[in-house]
């Protein structure tokens, strides 16, 4: 039995033996491997591109604006980090080390700047209101359903944008039973659980210049795009913005317009920063990402229920397949509790939701 048993621990003992020459070697083989100047020198121009690629994100704010181009390089700047993954096959397939080293600093960077996006900070079970926007879109099919879908979400408040007067009466009569407090402005309008009161448009200077100037107000107030009333909540009152901005458009000879959206969201920000109730919360679609520079006057003031209680990007359009985030809301003032995006309707956009909490 002695000698079975000494002749069995042998075996192992020799095996250990074995398995450790084996990883030493293979260590050795890696050491050799990243030694040698071949996979340092292959993929130069991969490692070159992954460098750019990190700088790009890292200083996207000093990016030119010429043509919009910061604004659109800032909207879809998340998905960038798409990038990473495919170079990263490309340095693999080169078996390049100085590719795979530079491949850190794009995923650093992303990592850095989206990395929390990923987490999901929501705590949805202390919510004292829930609000919901949605830009209903002028050429919807079915503006009833998609009122009936709305109204089945249980929101408190719920914002609309781009209601056109044919489809107004729809809206109010399918949000009725649940709302029974609504105001219209224009093409924006809130319905609430909760009464109203202090309602105004806003303007967003949409008509500027001399022929601004000669439009009669009643035509300027068809195409009013937002509004401010104040909610009366059983925490006091709430000062509550609803605004569809200018839309973007990427042409051929101009570039990526955002004039009329700028426009826009400077004038907002200047009467939220004008707004004397310290709780407010905007709702709408500001055809925009808050990771986009023009923004920076609104997000001063405002903080993003998304980024600050969502779970991941909350990409709102379009519908079908969403890459960006258009339609927010942003608070002051309040706690957002959770943030999250509604099913399709018969829009192009989603909607979107979130919980608040004094």
């Amino acid at each position: 039995m002695a000698k079975a048993h000494t002749a069995e621990a042998d075996a192992v003992e020799a095996d250990a033996v074995e398995t450790d020459a084996v990883e030493q070697t293979g260590i050795r083989r890696a050491i050799r491997a990243c030694s040698r100047p071949e996979p340092w020198k292959r993929g130069l121009v991969l490692a070159a591109l992954a460098l750019l690629l990190g700088l790009l994100m890292l200083l996207h704010a000093q990016f030119t604006d010429r043509g919009g181009l910061g604004s659109l390089l800032e909207t879809f700047l998340p998905w960038f980090g798409l990038f990473v993954p495919v170079l990263l096959a490309g340095a693999l397939w080169r078996r390049s080390a100085s590719a795979v080293l530079a491949l850190l600093i794009p995923a650093v960077v992303w990592l850095g700047l989206f990395g929390g996006l990923l987490v999901d900070k929501s705590h949805p079970s202390g919510s004292d209101l829930t609000v919901a926007s949605h830009n209903v879109d002028a050429d919807n099919p079915d503006p009833v359903g998609t009122a009936r879908e709305l109204a089945a979400s249980g929101a408190d408040l719920l914002a609309l944008e781009e209601i056109t007067p044919q489809a107004k009466p729809l809206y109010e009569k399918e949000l009725a039973k649940a709302y029974p407090h609504h105001t219209v402005q224009g093409t924006v309008g809130l319905w609430s659980k909760l009464p109203l009161s202090d309602t105004r448009p806003v303007d967003t200077g949409q008509d500027v210049g001399p022929l601004g100037d000669t439009k009669p107000t009643e035509d300027k107030m068809a195409d009013n795009r937002a509004l401010r009333t104040t909610v009366a909540t059983d925490r006091g009152p709430l000062a509550v913005y609803v605004a569809h901005l200018g839309s973007v458009r990427v042409l051929p000879k101009s570039g990526f317009g955002t004039d009329d959206r700028n426009r826009g969201v400077q004038a907002l920000a200047k009467a939220v920063a004008a707004e004397r109730n310290e709780r407010m919360v905007l709702l709408g679609d500001l055809n925009g990402t808050m990771d986009d520079r023009a923004f920076t006057g609104l997000t001063s003031h405002l903080r993003s229920a998304q980024e600050s209680a969502g779970d991941g990007f909350g990409f709102s359009w379009p519908a079908r397949f969403p890459v960006a985030r258009i339609d927010q809301i942003l608070v002051r003032g309040v706690e957002p509790d959770s943030s999250w995006v509604l099913p399709a309707t018969g829009s192009d956009h989603r909607p979107v939701a979130a919980g608040i909490r004094w």
